[in-house]
């Protein structure tokens, strides 16, 4: 492990407002660097989530089924490579590994500038999605290691703000293409986005070996000076590569519950990208224009409140309860939308909007509780593997919620709300025993600890 980083200047951190707050957070290198990737990175990921279902639709021609299964496909290879992302990460460079991905990923999303038919969409989306999941594990790992434990989260609730903020200037960039209306509108900003998408990785240059995996003692080419095998050492370094074997996630139950339990409740992230703007236009009288209303909503409630609600949640106990409050809101946002449903216009709009306001604080505290337990429960030598895990979980989730979300509220109303509603709260529940569980023994090895 490395020396944990400096924590900003207590004057620097007491400024109020969220600049303040960026700002003293940037005092580290480490998240400095990857603030700055991220901030690039992230607006040409904005473009491209603007354009992209119209880009296939009426740019290339795509029908509504085959853009569908060309993003299916994108998620299904990301599953894959959010786990060999991490996996990769204990053995080589980190932070040489999330360059080349955030590079590859780059260059293969400016080449969907050049894509004319359904099989190129589909190779493309399929490396894009596979390449931008490798980075994403990549940079997990770089944060598991490049900070002390009370600052992962807050590393990671800062991130989620700046990224928030480029999707939003992204998107912004993107109208510009929606406005035209051109192939030729369309195309360029596709390959802009791209190319900032590549620039974006350059930041990552500047981090230093700290945040990679230590060197693992090899096996075989342990000398004596006089030039024999020395067999004590050999010994030694195979011992130290078993024991390193053992510690992998998929032999740690408790992890796997985790991770499981957290691509479930995750799936409410389908219900914003999903449920709801169906909800809304297909069972509600609200206009169509309350789909981008609720995303600002979401959006400007994340930006103000994910780093202040991720304090503290690097504790164990905090973190299960907030993850417990969270499922409790999720709840609420459930029932709240089942219940605009048939009601006038204006008081559609107004139940939406309380219930995109619960639903956004659910997803910022289950984020904080989620981000302190994945980080404190894994074993740090294999902070990479653990982090991969968690990942490909979360990308399970995302992969799935269309279905569930569309064969639980979409089907069958109020009544099909109330089993997403009891299926988030089933998740939360869980988490929180295992968070429970897990702080209770460490309060108890404490002493232990301590005496010898």
């Amino acid at each position: 492990m490395t020396s944990p980083r400096p924590d900003p200047d207590p004057i620097e951190a007491s400024k109020p407002g969220l600049i303040g707050r960026l700002r003293a957070s940037l005092s580290d290198p480490v998240l400095r660097a990857l603030v700055t990737a991220t901030a690039v990175s992230r607006i040409g990921r904005g473009v491209f989530f603007a354009v992209t279902v119209l880009f296939f639709t009426q740019i290339i021609g795509l029908s509504p089924a085959q853009a569908a299964v060309v993003l299916a496909v994108s998620s299904g290879c990301g599953v894959i490579a959010s786990f060999l992302g991490g996996w990769l990460a204990d053995r080589w460079s980190a932070r040489r590994l999330a360059f080349g991905f955030e590079v590859c990923g780059g260059l293969l999303l400016a080449s969907y500038a050049f894509v004319g038919d359904f099989v190129s969409a589909l190779v493309l989306a399929s490396l894009s999605g596979f390449f931008d999941s490798l980075g994403y594990s990549s940079r997990s790992a770089i944060i598991a290691r490049g900070f002390a434990s009370e600052r992962r989260v807050h590393a990671r609730a800062v991130l989620r703000t700046v990224t928030n903020l480029s999707i939003a200037a992204g998107s912004g960039l993107g109208a510009v293409a929606l406005a035209l209306g051109t192939p030729e509108a369309y195309r360029t900003v596709i390959a802009v986005a791209g190319i900032l998408g590549a620039l974006g990785s350059l930041p990552l240059l500047r981090l230093t070996s700290a945040v990679d995996a230590p060197a693992r003692t090899p096996v075989t080419g342990q000398l004596t000076p006089t030039g024999s095998i020395d067999t004590e050492a050999a010994t030694a370094a195979l011992a130290e590569r078993r024991d390193w074997s053992r510690r992998s996630p998929w032999r740690d139950p408790r992890y796997l519950l985790l991770s499981v339990l957290s691509a479930v409740f995750g799936m409410q992230f389908g219900v914003a990208e999903f449920g709801v703007p169906l909800w809304i236009t297909q069972n509600t009288n609200a206009p169509e224009v309350m789909v981008a209303v609720l995303l600002i909503v979401n959006t400007t409630l994340v930006v103000l409140f994910q780093v202040r609600a991720s304090r503290g949640t690097h504790d164990l106990a905090t973190a299960g309860r907030v993850t417990m409050v969270a499922g409790w809101l999720m709840v609420a946002a459930c029932l709240i939308y089942a219940l605009a449903a048939g009601l006038p216009a204006w008081a559609a709009i107004v139940i939406l909007i309380a219930g995109m306001i619960a639903h956004t604080f659910a997803e910022i505290l289950s984020q904080a509780g989620a981000w302190g337990l994945s980080f404190e429960l894994a074993d740090p030598v294999r902070a990479g593997a653990y982090q991969g895990v968690f990942g490909m979980g979360f990308s399970l989730g995302a992969l799935a919620s269309p279905i569930v979300v569309n064969a639980t509220a979409i089907t069958f109303g109020l009544a099909g709300w109330a089993m997403l509603a009891a299926i988030f709260l089933a998740a939360a529940i869980g988490i929180w025993a295992i968070a429970r569980r897990a702080a209770t023994s460490a309060a108890a090895s404490a002493p232990t600890t301590a005496t010898a």
